[in-house]
């Protein structure tokens, strides 16, 4: 009944145009000296046949779609409508096929996001155990405090606290993004400076080969933070002292190329393709048994939403290179030349 109501309601005011219609015709021929009353009564029954003739033959081919839009949906599937008839319902129904998916991918982004969020916090609490273990041991011997093993693991401790907060950042990655320009080679001096006592104690030494001209325009707090996730994998998978990791930069023709090589292991070609993939750890990841899998993930998160394209090469045994392009750098000094270029034509013009 609640069909056959919507039906009738959707359909008033066709009905009465047909009723106005109707009398307009009878109006006319009456007018026009038309006096048969009983041709008059034999056109208005037959109009009110054809007309109801019509609306149940409509009714019939769209009951399907009255009906799904009266009951009440148990589950999303059931706003569907599978089986309509018309090009207007048709199209209806395609409008909320394709609402339907978008809100699939929504709901799938924000499961994924919220599964990967509660993933990485168990790994995460999971290997904090281990420097509270130690701390807590240290603490509970005799001699004299080992003030430096203590620091070792409080310095465990706030890089996963910092990459905790990071992972939950890049939910509002926008919200907190700054671009600005800045010399690359400044930038990477300071990120190697933060990480100077890690690079100390494990004897990797770096080298720079970075122009002081050049200049990208990027955010600064999160390219430092990618920066410091390549040299900590540099140093983490250069398993012997004395090794060296290259930071260097280029000026290419889609603008500065960044790079950072180190000399350690290597990753294999068939882990090469899922590096950035979250919480995969490959084969490197297991012979140090602390890698959450999520240090590259976050780098190429932050890469891709700030337009950096990531690019990663491998050798087993030889070593790993991460490149960085930034489109938009230049070289102040051919930026210089470029200016006394024009400064110059416009003497000779005068």
């Amino acid at each position: 009944m609640k069909s056959i109501g919507l039906f009738l309601r959707d359909h008033v005011s066709f009905l009465l145009f047909q009723g106005f219609l109707v009398l307009f015709l009878l109006l006319l021929f009456w007018l026009d000296g038309f006096r048969n009353y009983a041709t008059a009564v034999y056109s208005v029954i037959l109009s009110i046949l054809l007309t109801m003739a019509f609306l149940t033959v409509k009714f019939v081919l769209r009951r399907s779609f009255y009906a799904t839009i009266t009951n009440q949906p148990k589950k999303m599937e059931d706003a569907l409508i599978r089986h309509a008839q018309g090009p207007e319902h048709m199209q209806t129904a395609s409008y909320t096929r394709a609402l339907y998916r978008l809100y699939q991918n929504e709901v799938q982004a924000l499961y994924s996001a919220q599964s990967r969020q509660l993933e990485f916090m168990n790994q995460w609490v999971h290997q904090m155990k281990t420097p509270i273990s130690v701390i807590g041991l240290l603490l509970q011997e005799e001699e004299e405090l080992d003030r430096e093993s203590i620091a070792e693991e409080v310095e465990r401790i706030r890089t996963g606290l910092e990459s905790v907060l990071v992972n939950a950042r890049l939910e509002t990655f926008e919200r907190d993004m700054n671009i600005e320009r800045v010399p690359l080679k400044t930038l990477v001096q300071g990120v190697v400076t933060d990480h100077k006592r890690l690079l100390i104690t494990n004897g990797v030494f770096p080298e720079f080969s970075i122009d002081e001209d050049f200049v990208v325009a990027t955010d600064v707090k999160w390219m430092r933070i990618v920066i410091g996730q390549f040299i900590t994998n540099a140093v983490k998978y250069s398993f012997d002292s004395g090794k060296k990791i290259y930071l260097y930069a280029e000026c290419v023709e889609d603008g500065v190329l960044f790079s950072i090589r180190d000399e350690g292991v290597g990753i294999p070609s068939s882990d090469l393709k899922r590096v950035t993939r979250a919480f995969f750890t490959g084969e490197n990841g297991r012979l140090t048994g602390e890698s959450t899998g999520m240090g590259l993930y976050i780098a190429s998160e932050i890469c891709t939403k700030l337009g950096h394209p990531l690019h990663i090469d491998s050798v087993v045994g030889a070593g790993t290179t991460v490149s960085v392009l930034f489109e938009n750098g230049e070289s102040r000094e051919m930026d210089d030349r470029a200016t006394n270029r024009r400064i110059d034509g416009n003497n000779e013009d005068l």
